[in-house]
């Protein structure tokens, strides 16, 4: 059989449909984990989403799993990554805090449908209970740079730490229910306001 041949015969196989590569893919396969629910989410209806064959989608990741634990890497990792920037490590422990905050909220823009994800598993698998543990530890790097502003009397020390944290992130993770990329707003201004909002009501008096 000749090359053009084999080239004919694989386009029905395609019906028609564009090629994907691993990363749509995947942008794909998160969106419906979110409009479906991931535990809900049948191999077979995503690749069907896709217009794709089971055995074809397999060629790009290896399971359903394999999907999720990429997809809310992307999320945890690029938070966890916010905390190893040169922006979170000097100043003061004020200055280090809204570095943070500012650079959750750049990255819950950039990547908002892995955050949507990250914030929506409920520790039904492996993969999801590695994640979740992973955001407690991102919280609890967070609390302690709130406890070391409040030391240092850079906000308020009339508040625990770890409330505060979760004030402050339950402001920020709600933006993923509301925000849209095509608003007003772009994630350096979205910060701002995040910040105005949520830090002046910790600034000492």
């Amino acid at each position: 059989m000749s090359v053009s041949e084999e080239a004919i015969e694989v386009v029905p196989a395609r019906r028609g449909r564009p090629g994907y590569d691993q990363q749509q893919v995947l942008e794909i396969a998160v969106q419906v984990f979110i409009e479906q629910g991931y535990d809900a989410t049948s191999v077979a209806s995503l690749a069907g989403r896709l217009g794709l064959t089971k055995s074809a989608l397999y060629h790009h990741f290896e399971s359903k799993e394999a999907l999720l634990e990429v997809a809310l890497e992307e999320a945890i990792g690029s938070l966890e990554g916010v905390l190893r920037e040169p922006g979170a490590q000097s100043g003061s422990a004020r200055e280090r805090l809204e570095y943070v905050l500012r650079g959750a909220v750049c990255v819950l823009v950039e990547k908002l449908p892995y955050v949507t994800l990250l914030l929506r598993v409920r520790g039904n698998s492996d993969i999801e209970r590695a994640a979740l543990e992973r955001r407690r530890a991102f919280d609890r790097e967070v609390t302690a740079l709130v406890r070391t502003a409040q030391i240092e009397g850079t906000v308020r020390a009339d508040l625990e730490a770890s409330v505060a944290t979760r004030l402050l992130f339950g402001m920020v993770n709600s933006i993923v229910e509301w925000y849209r990329p095509t608003g007003a707003e772009g994630a350096a201004e979205l910060a701002d306001d995040v910040l105005a909002v949520a830090l002046d009501g910790l600034r000492t008096r």
